[in-house]
């Protein structure tokens, strides 16, 4: 009873809610307004396993987010854009960058009046919400203030609302319940919470309150790190092998130093409360633990990631590779003729199958009609087969008119490929516009997206009938593409000229609708080209 009088229960949860309101507001305004600027770093900068760490642990720094930083690693992973090596050691790094907000807590959260600045911050910040309600860039801008202001408001809240409570407990008595019993409240806490910061500010909160001591709240900071990786175990749940097999290298990974850290937990206490000083200020200290213990899993783990990675592969093995081809594997290449007419139809499958590829990660359901889950390594292969067959073609005595029907062919078959890279590589630029606030970029997304469904649906009716005359519809298509361009552009113009469009903005769409046109284009050409009505005058020459 005595330490539910010295409780305030209410202001406790009151500060935890203001702070994971604040977090959440931090972490929103920080994605919005540097989001892609992060994803272009973990995409580019990652081309080994020293840059990934460096890149996960900066990232996550600025971003306030390890599960965030995780959660785009599955999908750039899952999409064939990072390997699962540097995928490890981007998520591995993450875990060190993630210590920032355990150092920002503990500097200013415990040293400082809290209300000299996170008043003032939430003062600005929310007039300037108001006051620059047109310019979304200034509006997330506020919206950063206000979430740090949130964030410490919060913490001084649920700080004093345990100050009594040392006083009602005696700490003596508690390590009879042994410290995993910290690991596992802190476990659990993340899991609940879906956020380690609050995990770790609630611990340095107690710790700083006298109502667990150094060993106690260490564990508890372990138990947060562990619980990050349910988060990310729940997101790679029916994935491809690949995002499972990096969700549990990141679980490997952080268990086992987690239990290392567990397990030297008095030897790394005794280090920073007496090795390096911090017997008198436990709050920074713990911040110290916290970055030491990661980092030093780092450098154990450094070395061992290829065979982490080789380990994972073994215990979740990718699916045999899909088969898509259906006409040049029952052909052969030594009769030309049918050999040629075999491409052209492989071709037009090539489009078909790369259609439910492309309104697949769009979003958009292919109606189910290749065999199992295509992927972007699967529509590479099929094009490698497609360009061996008309190689081993070519060694063939051939007849001129038969020449002449080849190249187009295989031609169409590059660009669909082409069309295809474009499309993939533009599915996070796009998928962005439909998270924007500003409605014009909202209604792009939807443009794009319409604009890719007449194209499969094109693609869709020629591949059902590849031995129909479809020169009609396809010149009404290329027509189709070309007013969609245009009315495009239009719609930009007279956003920007009402001014409910910044020119940075602008730029941004008429370089995604740019290459969206040219791969539509592509397709329509590559569709002209295969056309039956095409190859039959050149069959009879």
């Amino acid at each position: 009873m005595g330490i539910l009088e010295q409780l305030d229960i209410w202001r406790l949860l009151a500060g935890l809610g203001i702070f994971l309101f604040g977090m959440y507001m931090l972490e929103e305004s920080i994605r919005l307004l540097a989001g892609r600027a992060f994803k272009s770093l973990i995409r580019r900068y990652t081309g080994t396993r020293l840059r990934g760490i460096v890149a996960g642990a900066v990232s996550t720094s600025i971003l306030q987010s390890s599960s965030a930083v995780s959660l785009m690693v599955l999908a750039f992973t899952g999409a064939g854009l990072m390997t699962l090596v540097n995928a490890q050691a981007v998520m591995i790094g993450a875990m060190v960058g993630t210590t920032m907000t355990t150092w920002i807590v503990a500097v200013f959260g415990f040293k400082i009046k809290i209300e000299a600045f996170a008043l003032p911050m939430i003062a600005v910040g929310g007039l300037g919400l108001i006051l620059s309600a047109n310019s979304p860039r200034y509006v997330n801008l506020c919206k950063l203030l206000v979430g740090f202001g949130f964030l410490f408001h919060g913490l001084d809240f649920m700080k004093s609302s345990v100050e009594g409570v040392a006083a009602a407990i005696d700490i003596a008595a508690l390590p009879d319940l042994g410290l995993w019993i910290y690991l596992l409240a802190g476990l659990l806490m993340t899991v609940i919470m879906q956020s380690s910061s609050a995990t770790n500010a609630i611990t340095l909160t107690m710790l700083f309150s006298g109502v667990v001591d150094f060993s106690g709240a260490g564990a508890m900071v372990i138990g947060a790190n562990v619980g990050t990786t349910v988060t990310v175990l729940i997101a790679s749940l029916g994935g491809i092998a690949v995002k499972r097999q990096a969700a549990l290298g990141q679980l490997i990974y952080i268990s086992t130093t987690a239990l290392v850290a567990y397990t030297l937990l008095p030897l790394l206490t005794w280090l920073v409360l007496e090795q390096f000083r911090f017997a008198d200020n436990p709050v920074l200290g713990l911040a110290l633990f916290h970055t030491l213990y990661n980092v030093v899993g780092v450098m154990v783990f450094f070395p061992l990631i290829p065979r982490v990675t080789a380990f994972v592969r073994r215990r979740i093995p990718e699916p045999v590779p899909l088969h898509l081809t259906l006409y040049i594997t029952k052909t052969s290449p030594e009769v030309p003729e049918a050999a040629i007419e075999a491409l052209r139809k492989e071709a037009i499958n090539q489009a078909r199958c790369s259609m439910d590829f492309v309104r697949m990660i769009y979003g958009i359901d292919p109606k189910g009609r290749t065999r199992g889950r295509v992927t972007y390594d699967d529509l590479e292969r099929m094009h490698a087969e497609i360009f061996t067959f008309y190689a081993r073609i070519q060694t063939q005595q051939m007849e001129e008119a038969e020449a002449r029907r080849l190249e187009p062919y295989i031609r169409a078959s590059r660009s669909i490929m082409n069309a295809t890279k474009n499309f993939f590589e533009q599915n996070q630029e796009i998928d962005e516009l439909r998270r924007e606030d500003q409605r014009f970029m909202h209604e792009a997304w939807q443009r794009f997206l319409a604009r890719l469904q007449n194209i499969g649906k094109l693609v869709e009716n020629i591949g059902e009938e590849p031995e129909v005359d479809h020169t009609a519809l396809l010149e009404q298509s290329f027509a189709a593409v070309e007013e969609e361009d245009r009315n495009f552009i239009r719609a930009c113009a007279t956003e920007v000229a009402s001014r409910r469009l910044q020119e940075n903005e602008v730029t941004r769409l008429l370089m995604s609708n740019r290459l969206f046109t040219q791969s539509c284009r592509m397709l329509v050409l590559s569709l002209q080209s295969l056309n039956l009505a095409v190859a039959a005058p050149e069959q009879e020459t």
